[in-house]
């Protein structure tokens, strides 16, 4: 848990100052960071005159993603159009600020609990950019209840299919979860292994524990021998979750404000109120 006031106070500060100068501060606030409604896309709308407020607002939110997972997703995708940002990407910022208006103190709430067990989400979503067809990835690390990992980020390359683009989702969180288990080597923190893993398509789990490449894998099969190196070496394990479980789904998507609250309120995050 935060023990320094300092923290709470310099976080909530920082929202509170961004919606002062944003002339935020009166509006109603909203439920979820963007509508899901409304799909952005690259040239459908008037460029702005001055880029550079847009690019300094995002900016400001994306340093804000530090603390606030709940607005990684809408941070990443609206950081996509800096080169020539438009009054709908305009609107949809305008949008998060009043999200954040709903509630500037909430941030990760590090738990003291002495369970120390990690964990692992990843989630995609297929096709979802309307202009490269290039699909989402989220992941989320947790150990014991707490957040220690997260990322939402459109993919490199074009995924053929929604079992492949799941499956670059799981070659992302493995890499991490490979990366974090030498992190926690070096002070000696002990965390049992394997590591789970959840993942909500039942192909990806099948082709990473299918030995024998087909047809269809041939344009992931770095990913495939990666991920079950891993496998096989016992650091992490693979489990199917259902869809309505999957908390990475928050790092993939723009949700409705009463799924976005339920999914979120999964996580082990704290709000304070201003003294």
């Amino acid at each position: 848990m935060y023990k320094d006031d300092g923290v709470i106070i310099s976080q909530r500060k920082f929202v509170l100052d961004m919606l002062k100068e944003y002339n935020f501060l009166d509006y109603k606030p909203c439920s979820s960071p963007l509508d899901p409604t409304i799909k952005l896309k690259a040239k459908d709308g008037t460029i702005l005159q001055d880029p550079t407020y847009y690019r300094k607002l995002v900016g400001k939110l994306n340093f804000l993603t530090n603390t606030r997972l709940d607005i990684a997703y809408s941070v990443q995708h609206l950081s996509q159009f800096m080169q020539e940002p438009i009054e709908p990407y305009l609107k949809a910022t305008f949008h998060l600020l009043r999200y954040l208006r709903n509630d500037p103190t909430l941030r990760i709430f590090m738990s003291k609990d002495s369970d120390c067990t990690v964990k692992a989400y990843c989630d995609s979503d297929w096709a979802a950019c309307p202009d490269s067809r290039r699909s989402i990835t989220g992941y989320l690390v947790l150990q014991g209840n707490s957040p220690i990992s997260g990322k939402s980020k459109k993919q490199e390359t074009i995924s053929l299919s929604s079992a492949e683009a799941e499956y670059r989702a799981l070659r992302k969180v493995v890499r991490e979860l490979v990366w974090l288990s030498r992190l926690f080597e070096e002070p000696s923190v002990f965390f049992s292994m394997p590591i789970l893993v959840f993942c909500d398509s039942q192909y990806a789990l099948h082709i990473a524990k299918n030995p024998i490449f087909h047809e269809r894998t041939k344009y992931i099969e770095v990913d495939c021998h990666f991920v079950r190196d891993q496998l096989q070496a016992r650091l992490v394990s693979l489990h199917h979750i259902r869809t309505d479980s999957q908390l990475a789904d928050i790092l993939t998507k723009a949700l409705t404000g009463i799924k976005h609250s339920a999914t979120f309120g999964k996580l082990a995050v704290f709000t304070t109120s201003p003294t």
